[in-house]
């Protein structure tokens, strides 16, 4: 018996096995129904997929045989990643000087083997998908493409299977660098705050203290500082809610009333300006999560407000649903979104140009928001907008979307 030599590159093949995360795995479906069809197709009693392991051949799925790895000194297969064939075939072992005395051959009866090898995209032969007979025999050329079209697909198997650990890989250092974007936030928040209300109180202060001593100029430094303040803390407030928008999903969801809905949205929303909200919606209630929907809805209601200079300021709401969504459309009579920030409006940080009704900026958070829970509950937003005419939100919240 002569044992398969090693590979030259055989480290380095080692590692390619290695990193598919198959050794020592348990039987999966995929792999088996492979090696029963070419067990059927060939008409043999036994069809393996090996990997050639350091010591070892490792059955991932063993049709026909009781066990699943033998020793690598004498298997077939050790022989078959060393030829340059696209298939190895020993038509009688026996008859074959390096199978002389071999276990597999003299105890279980290998006589025939056919096997191709398994190399993955960077070259590497990592076993084989093989078949046995305890006969001698020929495959027919039909036999032998099927044998060889099967290899490929359990190669794809392989590749499919380190993409996805890839992916999941990929999916854990963004959710890490999420939270650790979270705390950062929420530190940044909290230090800041602090000596920003300190800035504003002092700033209102010295403002109503001295608004005798003062000169014009000065109380406007003064009116300019406090406008100043409270936009950065407008800022941070908003920098914290977008990294905080995914807490929403954690929450369960629920059935919410529509008249009771625009109500509270209503309340939370009233000013000393005069506003005509309506709402019209086909259904009396949606099934959702509830805080998400009203960050959605108070930010636009919001936003007509603010960036509205007319007397009368109105609101439309209109609901509806289908197979799959809820649909919500807010219309106002806005002074309207230029047309060449219409594209940009929902990107995070990305801002008009244009003071609110106030003489605030905003800061470009608020929209960006909106799109993330949106899309987060499985959804899609858009705008419309005509200059001093108003503009119209339209998204979609999925019915069958999931907590996070």
């Amino acid at each position: 018996m002569i044992s398969p030599e090693y590979p030259h590159n055989e480290k380095e093949r080692q590692i390619a096995v290695e990193k598919y995360q198959l050794l020592d795995t348990g039987a999966e479906d995929d792999y088996d129904t492979i090696t029963s069809l070419m067990s059927y197709i060939c008409d043999v009693p036994i069809s393996l997929i090996t990997l050639l392991d350091k010591e070892r051949n490792f059955l991932k799925s063993h049709y026909g045989v009781p066990f699943n790895e033998s020793p690598r000194n004498i298997s077939f297969c050790g022989h078959t990643i060393l030829s340059e064939e696209p298939i190895t075939i020993i038509e009688d072992a026996r008859k074959d000087h390096r199978f002389e005395g071999n276990p597999l051959v003299t105890d279980y009866k290998a006589i025939f083997y056919a096997g191709a090898p398994l190399v993955d995209s960077d070259g590497f032969k990592l076993g084989t998908l093989c078949v046995y007979d305890h006969k001698p025999r020929k495959l027919s050329e039909k036999q032998l493409d099927a044998l060889l079209a099967m290899s490929k697909q359990v190669v794809s198997l392989f590749e499919q299977r380190y993409q996805n650990f890839k992916l999941i890989k990929f999916q854990e250092t963004l959710r890490k660098r999420n939270e650790d974007l979270q705390k950062f936030a929420s530190r940044v928040s909290h230090d800041l705050k602090s000596p920003l209300a300190n800035i504003i109180s002092i700033t209102e202060l010295l403002k109503d203290s001295n608004e005798d001593k003062l000169n014009e100029e000065s109380l406007q430094y003064l009116e300019y500082l406090k406008i100043s303040s409270h936009s950065l803390k407008d800022y941070i407030d908003g920098i914290l809610r977008f990294y905080k928008n995914d807490d929403l999903l954690k929450a369960a969801k629920e059935t919410i009333e529509i008249s009771s809905l625009i109500e509270e949205l209503k309340n939370i929303t009233d000013t000393e300006h005069v506003i005509n909200l309506i709402c019209k919606s086909d259904i009396e209630e949606i099934y959702t999560y509830k805080s998400a929907l009203m960050r959605i809805l108070i930010n636009l209601v919001t936003n007509a407000i603010k960036y509205n200079s007319k007397q009368d300021i109105k609101i439309e709401i209109r609901i509806s649903e289908d197979d799959d969504f809820y649909n919500f459309s807010v219309t106002d009579n806005s002074d309207g979104i230029p047309k060449e920030y219409i594209d940009k409006i929902f990107e995070l940080f990305s801002v008009v140009g244009v003071a609110d009704r106030n003489g605030n900026m905003g800061t470009g958070i608020g929209l960006a928001s909106v799109k993330k829970i949106v899309n987060n509950l499985g959804g899609q937003i858009s705008v419309t907008s005509v200059l001093n005419e108003g503009s119209t939100f339209d998204f979609s919240l999925s019915k069958f979307s999931k907590n996070l």
